[in-house]
C-alpha cells in the first residue's frame, strides 16, 4: 500500500479524483472491520474476539480463528506502527499452544466436533494488522520459528479496505528446498510411477516459486500453498495424475475436458473451486498461468 495511489473516475466531467489513504480513527475500528469479514479477508473462520487468557497469563486475544488448512491463528491489531504487536502476537501464541484443549473446545462451540478433531497443531499462526511496520519488524520475524504474517492496511474513503502482506514466515515448516523436493518425491514414489515422481517434484517447485512468502502446510489428505490464504492445494498422486484445486473462478476459465474442471460446490480435500489435472510435465507448463492468476489473487 505504501506506493499504491487509488483514483475514483468522475463520470460527471470525465476527471479523476484522488481516494486519499487513511488510517482508522481508533484500533478497534479495524479490529470490527476485519472480525465481521475474516473468511473473506484472510480465510480464516472467526471464533471469538477479544478472549481472555485467564487470570494467571492476564491478557486479551484480539481476534482468535481457525484458517482454510485448520490451524489456530492469533490475530493483533494496531491502529498505526507499534514495536511491540509482534512480541504480544508470540506471548499469545504460546499461551494458546499450552492451551490447547480449551482451544479445541472453543472449536467445538463455534464450528463443530469436526472442525475441532481436525485443528492442525504442528503449524499455528499469528497476523499482525497494523498501520505499518518497521524493517526491524521484517527481520524479527525471520527469526522466529512460528508462521507470522505482517499485514499493512489502509481505509480508502469511506467504503474501501486495502491490505497488504509485507511480511509471510512459514517459521518451524520452512525447510530448504531441496529437503521439500525430497519430501515430495518420497510422497510420490509411494506410486511406484517415476514419471509421478518427476511431476510432484516440478509441481512443487513451481507453487513455492511463485513468488515471496510462500507457506506450505502439510494435511493427510493434500497439502497447501498459502500466501495468507490458501492459493493452491496439492493431493496425493494418484497411478497416472496429479489433482490440483486453484483458488480461480471456474467461470472465467475455458474448461478442457480431461485438464480443468469445475468443482464448486462438489465435495474434494483441499480448497479452491477449479480442479487441474496433472498427467506429464507439459500439463504443468499449460497451468502456469492457472497458478500465477491462483497466486495473486491470494
Amino acid at each position: 500500500m505504501s506506493g499504491l495511489k487509488l483514483f475514483r473516475t468522475d463520470t460527471t466531467n470525465g476527471g479523476m479524483t484522488e481516494v486519499v489513504p487513511r488510517l482508522a480513527e481508533v484500533e478497534a475500528d479495524v479490529q470490527g472491520l476485519v472480525e465481521a469479514h475474516m473468511e473473506t479477508l484472510l480465510g480464516v473462520r472467526f471464533l471469538a474476539s477479544e478472549y481472555s487468557t485467564g487470570p494467571v497469563h492476564g491478557g486479551r486475544i484480539d481476534s482468535l480463528g481457525l484458517d482454510e488448512n485448520g490451524s489456530p491463528v492469533v490475530i493483533e491489531y494496531k491502529r498505526g506502527t507499534d514495536a511491540g504487536v509482534i512480541n504480544q502476537g508470540l506471548f499469545y501464541l504460546a499461551w494458546l499452544m499450552d492451551h490447547r484443549a480449551e482451544v479445541e473446545h472453543l472449536v467445538r462451540d463455534r464450528l463443530g466436533t469436526a472442525a475441532a478433531a481436525q485443528v492442525l497443531w504442528s503449524a499455528p499462526r499469528l497476523i499482525c494488522i497494523a498501520g505499518d511496520f518497521t524493517r526491524y519488524d521484517v527481520h524479527a520475524v525471520r527469526e522466529h520459528r512460528r508462521s507470522i504474517d505482517l499485514v499493512r492496511y489502509r481505509l480508502f474513503g469511506s467504503d474501501l479496505l486495502g491490505l497488504e502482506t509485507v511480511a509471510s514466515v512459514s517459521g518451524g515448516m520452512q525447510v530448504a528446498r531441496r529437503t521439500r523436493r525430497q519430501t515430495v518425491a518420497r510422497a510420490a514414489a509411494d506410486t511406484q510411477s517415476p514419471p509421478m515422481v518427476e511431476l510432484a517434484s516440478t509441481v512443487d517447485e513451481v507453487l513455492l516459486g511463485l513468488g515471496d512468502g510462500v507457506n506450505r502446510v502439510e494435511r493427510k489428505t493434500y497439502r497447501a500453498y498459502q500466501r495468507l490464504r490458501n492459493f493452491a492445494c496439492l493431493c496425493p498422486p494418484q497411478r497416472t495424475k496429479l489433482l490440483v484445486y486453484l483458488k480461480v473462478n471456474p467461470k472465467g476459465v475455458d474448461l478442457v475436458p480431461g485438464f480443468t474442471r469445475d468443482v464448486s460446490g462438489l465435495g474434494h480435500h483441499g480448497t479452491g473451486d477449479l480442479e487441474v489435472q496433472l498427467r506429464t510435465l507439459r500439463d504443468v507448463e499449460r497451468a502456469r498461468g492457472l497458478f500465477r492468476a491462483s497466486y495473486a489473487a491470494a
